[in-house]
């Protein structure tokens, strides 16, 4: 009896050592200290040694249940892609610039090409946000996750000067919001996608391959649409010389858990539900699953997958300069006077 008799082959974990090498390359960063293999990660702290007050940033997510539409759809890259972005987009929300990154596979089954399809994805994303992707680790366990599935979470560290850290504590009434679009439902919320399209991911992949016209794709894809990364954007406001007070990743809990977490108190956000357009995924998650708009608010982003809070004088320059990164913004509400919290209206 040997260790692959047990349902572990080494093998398969040096073959995707092997085919990870070049995307993981792709992301390497002059501070990269060593190469892949290693028992840890090391980064030079020359990347911030010349700020004033250097202070490290930190992010950890996972992918949550949407793993489950990557396994019925057989893509797996997207899904790196959104482990990537939970994490560098909480860092951005701060301030902050990501360094590098680290991921964590298990599965129940080593399948090399499906590994190196994730890690793919995570490549992409860390060259999005700029982050290195320095180490990682794939856990083969059978027994504990069936053959043909896998969890996937990361973990970030960023950097910014605390002199430009985003902290919320200066918003005041009068600052505008500045909503940043989503490309979708991103990495939440997917519970409730998955019971409210139930008798569509029983239908298999067939059923989800089907074009949608109010869509303007097939389901599979609107679904598996991956995380926006918002690190260009906030990085392309920064060096417009533009100060953003505070800012608020929409993820789970939507607006009504997001959006105050960023708010002082004595201040209260007020969005306009008809300052830009609903993406069509939230109308059809709406519509067939029955869901009360309030709980689409409470649940999903709605198509802002970040919040920014700037002066009145600096709005319209930060939505040029967010559209010169190549994402879209709108002017969603404004900040006024009053119990902290968020209104939608």
């Amino acid at each position: 009896m040997d260790y692959k008799s047990a349902g572990v082959d080494i093998e398969a974990g040096y073959r995707s050592v092997e085919l990870i090498k070049k995307a993981v390359g792709s992301t390497l960063r002059p501070e990269v200290l060593g190469g892949l293999g290693g028992f840890s990660g090391a980064f030079s702290a020359a990347a911030f040694k010349n700020m004033e007050d250097p202070v490290l940033l930190s992010g950890t997510d996972g992918v949550g249940t949407k793993l489950k539409l990557a396994f019925l759809l057989d893509t797996h890259h997207t899904v790196g892609i959104d482990c990537v972005a939970m994490c560098v987009n909480d860092i951005a929300c701060a301030g902050g610039s990501p360094l590098f990154f680290l991921d964590y596979i298990a599965c129940g089954k080593n399948q090399p090409e499906k590994i190196a399809s994730i890690v793919e994805g995570v490549a992409e994303g860390c060259r999005i946000s700029r982050a290195a992707l320095i180490g990682g680790e794939t856990a083969e366990m059978p027994g504990f996750y069936p053959e043909d599935e896998y969890d996937l979470a990361g973990f970030a560290v960023g950097v910014c000067d605390r002199k430009d850290m985003i902290t919320g504590k200066d918003i005041a009434a009068g600052d505008v919001l500045v909503g940043l679009a989503s490309t979708g439902v991103h990495s939440n919320g997917f519970s409730l996608v998955r019971k409210i399209f139930a008798q569509e991911l029983e239908a298999g992949k067939e059923a989800l391959d089907v074009y949608d016209e109010r869509l303007g794709t097939t389901l599979g894809k609107a679904l598996l649409e991956p995380t926006r990364i918002y690190v260009p954007a906030l990085e392309a406001i920064r060096e417009a010389g533009i100060r953003v007070k505070g800012a608020s990743h929409i993820t789970g809990g939507g607006f009504y858990e997001n959006v105050p977490r960023m708010l002082p108190d004595g201040v209260r956000a007020v969005i306009r539900k008809d300052s830009y357009e609903l993406p069509p995924i939230f109308g059809l998650i709406m519509e067939k699953g029955g869901v009360e708009e309030d709980h689409m608010y409470n649940t999903y982003n709605m198509g802002i997958g970040m919040v920014l809070a700037v002066a009145e004088a600096d709005a319209a320059a930060v939505i040029e300069a967010v559209k010169a990164s190549g994402d879209r913004a709108f002017r969603i509400g404004q900040i006024e006077a009053g119990e902290k919290g968020v209104s939608l209206c």
